[in-house]
């Protein structure tokens, strides 16, 4: 069964009303290209819109982001060459990564990775294409020496609950995306986003990510008025330890799925809407990426 063409990015980006700091960074986006030198999985989730860098870099001039960090995407399973060739093209002091690697894969081959730019190592319970939280606990053991971290996707907050003894536990630091899969409906008080403030309290070494919340909202664009009590429970309980991502070009939106896609101006808006206070907005968007990802 052939997997879903998902819509293609928004090209008419809006310039955001606020100005973003110098060394603003995007802290999760992707990459598709038509090439045969990149082919994708057989067994995939969806297949992407044609996003190529130089429409991605159009629109973070647009936006303000200066720095980038590409995540690998499922599509493309355990080959990593574009998001390479990327971090490649722009240069690591602009560019890092994260990687999808096979379960078995060597220090060898770690330690190339990690020399071309990439600091993490996603699974997935959402998409196809990577690993999932079964690998937790290897794949920690495997790249906490180079001190890589696991980036997880996970499908529902309520995994989180379910995980958070071993997550407790697990020898490699943490970055959850997209505020940890809690959607709107659930609300703070939900056992899987109780779970993720527990985790970031207690951990130095765990992140999260502010992003993709149009895709989580059930009161829907534009204002994901359900959303703004999550992020305000996250800044409240450790900015220090979030990070901000446009997730462009919005992968796995579909025509006809009732989820737009998001104009990434707009995005920022809400995001400074919801994060007002100018140092705090820095500390997201210039210094923990900086911090995590190892940027100079």
């Amino acid at each position: 069964m052939q997997a879903p063409y998902c819509l293609p990015p928004d090209a008419e980006t809006v310039r955001p009303r606020v100005r973003l700091p110098a060394g603003a960074t995007d802290c999760h986006c992707h990459v598709f290209v038509d090439d045969p030198r990149y082919p994708m999985v057989r067994e995939r989730s969806y297949t992407p819109a044609v996003a190529p860098l130089d429409a991605y870099l159009r629109m973070c001039g647009i936006i303000g982001i200066e720095r980038t960090v590409q995540v690998s995407a499922s599509v493309y399973g355990f080959d990593n060459s574009l998001t390479l060739g990327v971090i490649r093209a722009l240069g690591q002091h602009r560019a890092r990564g994260v990687a999808g690697v096979r379960p078995d894969i060597g220090r060898k081959e770690l330690q190339s990775l990690y020399e071309g730019g990439m600091r993490g190592v996603r699974l997935s319970t959402t998409v196809k294409g990577y690993g999932g939280t079964e690998l937790l606990q290897p794949m920690a053991a495997a790249i906490s020496p180079l001190g890589m971290h696991l980036q997880l996707h996970l499908h529902q907050a309520s995994e989180l609950a379910e995980l958070e003894r071993e997550l407790m536990r697990t020898p490699a630091p943490l970055v959850f995306d997209h505020m940890g899969g809690v959607r709107g409906s659930e609300g703070v008080g939900s056992a899987g986003f109780q779970a993720l403030l527990r985790l970031l309290r207690a951990r130095d070494d765990c992140w999260v990510k502010i992003s993709s919340w149009y895709r989580r909202s059930g009161s829907g664009a534009p204002d994901h008025a359900d959303m703004a009590a999550l992020v305000q429970a996250l800044v409240d309980a450790r900015p220090e330890r979030l990070l901000f991502g446009t997730n462009w070009p919005h992968p796995a939106l579909f025509a006809g799925a009732g989820v737009p896609v998001p104009n990434d101006g707009l995005l920022v808006d809400q995001f400074c809407q919801w994060v007002p206070d100018e140092r705090v907005r820095r500390q997201i968007l210039v210094a923990n990426p900086g911090q995590l990802y190892g940027f100079e």
